[in-house]
């Protein structure tokens, strides 16, 4: 899962006025606004387990499409790029999982 952040003139209720608000979001979904002016927050309700379980669902669900759809586009280049991959895997899963609970860190810690 990825946090990121968006910068936007929005309308504030506090400020009555257009104002730059900061957008957070988890993967692609809005998370949070906060204005910038007088730092009200507008949190959205998530359930990242739910999130999470949909896209690890995602990832594994298309592997074999993707797989194959590299095996048809050039089949010398996924043999050589194979090994390298299958060695990189385990670093790959474990920058991704520090990443996801990071994202469930922040959230709880929002929250509370």
């Amino acid at each position: 899962m990825k946090v990121s952040e968006m910068h936007a003139k929005l309308y504030c209720l506090s400020c009555n006025d257009d104002t730059s608000h900061v957008i957070t979001y988890v993967n692609s979904k809005i998370n949070g606004i906060q204005c910038e002016e007088c730092h009200r927050t507008q949190a959205l309700k998530m359930n990242l387990v739910k999130e999470f379980q949909k896209e690890v669902y995602e990832r594994i669900s298309t592997k074999p499409v993707r797989i194959t759809q590299e095996y048809k586009e050039d089949l010398s280049k996924l043999l050589a790029s194979l090994p390298i991959r299958i060695l990189s895997k385990p670093y790959r899963l474990m920058r991704y999982l520090n990443e996801t609970r990071k994202v469930f860190k922040l959230y709880r810690d929002k929250e509370g």
